[in-house]
């Protein structure tokens, strides 16, 4: 099997990557006060030396109270950047990844709906809704039914002034991992979390400006962007996930035809983001009737912009199959992804669980070795 064309360099804005393979955002939580320690360094670190193009960091909390809490997967110790110490901890990772040729973004995460009230590092801080909804009940879900009942009662909807301190959150976060010396900034604008409920019409009912149709809906979000690309200049790119499925519900769509999809994402294309994310429980479906092209595909065509594929590559069992316990296997064939990726219908390629299993996942890649078999027990440590 040849990969060879998933390993030419690519270019964006000041950096160029030295390949096409993305290591995925994937919680580690092994950040304790959440400061990154030695050990988050060589795991990162590690990936780098295995030839991954990209890291993008696990979700990092954003300096505002309410970003983090458990949000019913068993999060804790999850990082931040919040100011000096963090800044500081997160050095000792981005030197480490430069020292051995790498390129790393951190993803910055705000909960939102999904935050727990009462839990995470500030439990006085109450969890941030666009319309106090956390989703409509009965979706298809892995979360645990106590969780779902204690989240699931409305609360308030955000207000103007709230939302204004949130945006400027992420600015603050965006200017301390400039500091820290990341490459460039991810933003995670899916799964359910706080950008995504704005996008999403189940979660934002807001008549205002911020949600009374889904180019409002899509405000929130292009407001991040433009402020972290004012902090960043025009040398970083700026790379944002975004999805159908929701943690609330598999099943939840964001946008039903090409058209919705394009009124979503052209503001953020507009506003500064660089690369397009599109996190699927599976890269090889279509995503629209009448076309085979996935959702990267969609992404890249009606943006114009660079577009990454995410969901199940290098395995045998999608998303859902693996949060319920299913053990996966390692699945050597890349034929499908090489043939889209081909075809131009993407430009980058997320790999999530196979490279938190195997550091040189992307060197196996482009050698043409077998790959490792992933095991649930990866989830645990840092390998």
């Amino acid at each position: 099997m040849i990969t060879a064309p998933l390993f030419a360099p690519l270019s964006v804005r000041g950096i160029t990557l030295a390949n096409r393979v993305v290591m995925s955002p994937m919680t580690r939580g092994f950040s304790p006060d959440g400061l990154p320690g030695p050990d988050v360094a060589s795991y990162y670190q590690r990936r780098a030396e295995g030839e991954t193009g990209l890291i993008i960091t696990e979700g990092v909390g954003i300096d505002h109270p309410s970003a983090l809490g458990e949000a019913g997967l068993g999060e804790n110790s999850i990082p931040t950047l919040t100011g000096p110490e963090s800044v500081e901890a997160w050095r000792l990772v981005t030197d480490a990844v430069h020292a051995s040729g790498g390129v790393i973004f951190p993803q910055l995460w705000h909960m939102g709906p999904m935050k727990e009230a009462h839990t995470g590092p500030v439990p006085s801080a109450a969890p941030m809704r666009p319309s106090g909804l956390w989703g409509p009940r009965g979706g298809l879900t892995s979360l645990d039914a106590g969780y779902l009942d204690r989240v699931q009662p409305a609360t308030r909807p955000m207000t103007d002034e709230e939302i204004a301190d949130v945006i400027a959150a992420y600015r603050r976060s965006a200017s301390h991992a400039k500091t820290a010396g990341f490459d460039g900034i991810a933003l995670h604008g899916g799964h359910g979390y706080l950008i995504d409920s704005f996008l999403w019409s189940e979660t934002n009912k807001r008549a205002d400006a911020w949600g009374k149709d889904l180019v409002a809906r899509s405000r929130f979000a292009a407001e991040v962007v433009r402020e972290i690309r004012a902090e960043l200049g025009e040398t970083m790119p700026i790379s944002f996930r975004f999805s159908q499925w929701k943690q609330q519900d598999f099943k939840a769509r964001l946008a039903s035809t090409p058209e919705e999809l394009e009124q979503i994402l052209t503001p953020l294309a507009e506003a500064g983001v660089d690369i397009f994310e599109a996190s699927t429980r599976y890269f090889n479906r279509p995503e629209f009737e009448g076309s085979d092209m996935n959702l990267a595909g969609w992404a890249k065509k009606v943006t114009g912009k660079l577009s990454m594929t995410v969901g199940g590559i290098g395995i045998n069992k999608g998303y859902y199959d693996s949060m319920a316990g299913a053990q996966t296997v390692a699945q050597p064939d890349l034929k499908p992804l090489l043939d889209r990726f081909m075809r131009n219908e993407f430009d980058l390629v997320g790999v999530g669980r196979s490279l938190l299993h195997d550091a040189n996942w992307a060197r196996r890649a482009r050698l043409g070795e077998p790959f490792l078999g992933f095991s649930t027990d990866s989830l645990v440590r840092l390998t």
